[in-house]
């Protein structure tokens, strides 16, 4: 049994659970993704976040997939070679550019996204619905939490 509240190794911290819990699982989505759409992991998150809030600002995007932002430039300029994504100078600041999908990557969002879900789904198959409910609240507890100690690491 794993000791969560007082680890005695690396195995028992949840950070680490967590990680090796996201690298199992999440290589069935690497494959899904660099095998039949050609793009790596960290394109479709950009995708992704990007879907419902084109128009923004690569430091924005930087922001909301947590990624830090050469990161994110690199890889949108990698987006952009594959046409997914296309940049525009933003009006009144020709300095500054707006991020939007391309037809291309819609099209690509809309047929990775319910490849991705479908990898979701399988893995909480091994939970009740209870459970993932159960889960669900838990896991926005945990982020809450983890919000607060980064602000408070900002401000200290």
């Amino acid at each position: 049994m794993r000791h969560l509240l007082h680890p005695e190794a690396l195995d028992d911290m949840l950070l680490y659970v967590l990680w090796q819990l996201q690298a199992r699982a999440g290589g069935t989505v690497v494959r899904i993704c660099e095998s039949e759409f050609g793009i790596t992991r960290r394109e479709w998150r950009l995708l992704a976040h990007l879907a419902p809030h084109e128009g923004v600002l690569s430091s924005q995007l930087a922001e909301r997939t947590g990624l830090d932002r050469a990161r994110t430039s690199r890889a949108l300029t990698t987006l952009a070679q594959k046409r997914l994504v296309q940049r525009t100078p933003r009006p009144g600041d020709r300095r500054e550019v707006l991020i939007h999908l391309t037809d291309e990557g819609r099209a690509l969002h809309a047929a990775l996204l319910p490849r991705v879900a479908a990898a979701n789904r399988a893995l909480l198959d091994a939970l009740s619905a209870d459970e993932v409910r159960v889960l669900d609240g838990l896991l926005q507890r945990l982020q809450a939490q983890a919000e607060r100690l980064a602000a408070a690491a900002r401000d200290a």
